[in-house]
């Protein structure tokens, strides 16, 4: 296969991409993957210092743009999303990916927490992407659709041992949720699909990532024996974003080494 053939395939140079929560974590290694693949990236968190912090060292690469925004309450996911279009005119993928957990056991799980989980991990998805559907519309057509990558979990796609009921149940719905989307949108040029990650680097995964040991510890729980790479993550985003994920829409993917899905 050609270079030029490779490029045909999987370029997504010059495309417009917003990537929520793409300061840290999975988020951070989307947005960076398609910067270093020539794409124009925003980047959304709440917290501004250290969105402003990731930008500027991304930029440095190529383009990406911070704009702060929290996306747990609607006046933040209308704030955001009125910035993106006074930025740019279409969106060509929306990538879904800011969320929150909470653990507690059964019988004190706290209602606030439930609620700011819902909030930002259901709630925000799809007030954002129908505040950004135009946009969407307008970046897409027969050859080349717009894309939303909603980013769920293997543990939306399995009942696990830890007591994070609403952060589970929230993926469970963020994967539906994109079926419901692509099934709406499949005739309008917008492709949605959702990305189910195992463990990988995240603010949410520090407390069982903390050393050595209990690094290995998850690491011995995946099928092929390892927590995922920022490769892992940015390469299956650009797939989904390119030309050979262009017949690919309504699919739940899991990245987890084998979670969920091996024997």
């Amino acid at each position: 296969m050609t270079t030029d053939r490779i490029e045909s395939l999987f370029g997504v140079a010059g495309r417009k991409v917003v990537v929520t929560g793409g300061s840290r974590g999975i988020g951070e290694m989307i947005a960076e993957g398609f910067v270093d693949a020539g794409a124009e990236v925003i980047i959304t968190s709440r917290k501004e210092s250290e969105l402003m912090a990731t930008a500027e060292r991304l930029a440095v690469k190529g383009t990406c743009i911070g704009i702060q925004g929290d996306l747990s309450n609607p006046e933040g996911v209308s704030a955001f999303a009125d910035a993106v279009k006074a930025t740019w005119d279409q969106v060509d993928v929306l990538v879904n990916n800011a969320g929150a957990s909470w653990g507690a056991p059964l019988g004190e799980y706290p209602v606030d927490g439930w609620d700011k989980v819902m909030n930002v991990n259901v709630r925000g998805v799809y007030y954002l992407t129908e505040a950004l559907v135009d946009q969407l519309r307008a970046a897409g057509d027969a050859d080349n659709p717009a894309r939303v990558i909603n980013i769920g979990s293997v543990d939306g796609l399995r009942a696990c041992d830890l007591e994070h009921y609403a952060y589970s149940t929230s993926k469970a719905a963020v994967h539906h949720l994109t079926r419901q989307l692509a099934k709406r949108l499949r005739h309008e040029h917008v492709l949605v699909n959702a990305i189910a990650p195992g463990p990988f680097e995240s603010k949410m995964m520090a407390f069982a990532l903390s050393d050595d040991e209990a690094r290995a510890n998850v690491a011995a729980e995946v099928p092929i024996g390892r927590i995922g790479r920022p490769d892992d993550m940015a390469g299956v985003a650009i797939f989904l974003a390119s030309r050979a994920g262009s017949f690919v829409t309504g699919s739940v993917l899991p990245v987890g080494g084998g979670i969920a899905t091996a024997d």
